[in-house]
């Protein structure tokens, strides 16, 4: 493992894997040294999924435009760092991140304000442009920049499936015209929401979430890093908690240590067990159950808004804490998560489809 940079470099927003750090959970907020996520950011070789590292491997080769897509977690934002680290001479530089979930956020003004793209809008333009031109003349301007070191640089597309079709048209026109100097790279976990001439245009490499063993291994080497004690049923424990996603594993790990100085069964499960967000999942299905909607609502705003996790995460927590505790019948539950599943693949609203889910809940 690699310690990773703390200076921002050319990374225009904050990305995915850097926002999520700090609000996938409410623990983070506990934490005082720097987030082990950062600090031990892997190399190509340290990614824990085999056939990761052997498609990369192969994007080294040369510049090819590419979309890694996978659940959230998995290390999809992770892995193009590692790449950027391997292809480039001044990765601080020549790879550039832009989160464009925190563009389609953001009104036109705020995006014209936003010191981090006051240099690329004039007032002229910022008053004839609709947002969608606004945002495409970021993205366009930040293509024909020429590459610090080398000939190429990348730029990373985070969270592309908030992209709008009218923008990806665009985005399309703007892969063509630099594609000599540039390179792309859209990370998603929804690759159908990416119209045919994008996908056409890209290499797809799939990012599955790492099994426990895997996850294991990471935390082993991070904890051994650390001077942390640990045993091996800890770890164990810690990686079944975050049930697939590697961000999660990680700062879980780091929590306990910080919390109790090891990473020890008893100890991963008396630290989860008070800062995870199982009562708040069993509130808000019990809520639901009773009727009270507006109020699971409510809850299910802050998960997705303030903690900022995505829908197929909440609705794997309404999943896991049901069954944990009984609360709905597993086989009832089991048949509507699979219709919501499909929604929030094909769809572009989570808080939408995840209420649809409660309210079926009250209606059962």
């Amino acid at each position: 493992m690699t310690a990773g940079s703390s200076r921002a470099g050319n990374r225009l927003i904050p990305t995915a894997e850097t926002v999520d750090s700090y609000r996938t959970s409410e623990y983070t907020r506990v934490m005082e040294d720097p987030l082990w996520t950062d600090a031990h950011a892997p190399d190509i070789e340290d990614l824990p999924q085999e056939d990761l590292r052997t498609y990369l491997g192969r994007a080294t080769e040369g510049p090819i435009n590419l979309v890694l897509h996978g659940p959230p977690g998995s290390g999809k934002t992770a892995a193009v760092r590692a790449l950027a680290r391997e292809i480039h001479d001044d990765p601080d530089n020549d790879l550039i991140e832009i989160n464009v979930a925190d563009f389609f956020d953001m009104t036109k003004k705020e995006i014209a304000e936003d010191p981090r793209f006051a240099g690329f809008i004039t007032p002229k333009r910022r008053r004839n442009s609709s947002k969608a031109a606004l945002i495409n003349h970021v993205v366009t301007e930040t293509a024909s920049y020429s590459p610090v070191s080398g000939s190429y640089k990348t730029l990373l597309l985070d969270n592309a499936e908030a992209i709008r079709e009218d923008f990806q048209q665009a985005l399309r026109r703007t892969m063509e015209r630099y594609h000599g100097a540039t390179q792309f790279v859209i990370a998603t976990r929804q690759p159908t929401k990416l119209i045919p001439a994008i996908r056409s245009r890209c290499f797809p490499i799939p990012v599955r979430a790492p099994a426990r063993d895997e996850i294991v291994s990471v935390l082993e080497e991070i904890a051994d890093a650390e001077g942390v004690a640990s045993d091996r049923t800890g770890l164990e424990f810690v990686a079944s908690h975050a049930d697939g996603n590697l961000r999660t594993a990680i700062l879980d790990a780091q929590t306990v240590a910080e919390e109790a100085g090891e990473i020890t069964r008893e100890a991963a499960y008396e630290t989860l067990r008070e800062v995870g967000p199982d009562d708040r999942i069993e509130s808000m299905i019990e809520d639901a159950l009773s009727g009270a909607f507006t109020d699971a609502r409510s809850e299910l705003d802050d998960l997705l808004v303030d903690d900022g996790y995505a829908g197929e995460e909440v609705l794997r927590e309404i999943l896991r804490v049901s069954r944990s505790r009984g609360l709905v019948d597993d086989a009832e539950l089991t048949e509507l998560a699979g219709e919501i599943d499909l929604d929030l693949v094909t769809g572009t609203n989570d808080r939408l489809h995840v209420s649809h889910l409660l309210a079926e809940l009250g209606a059962e």
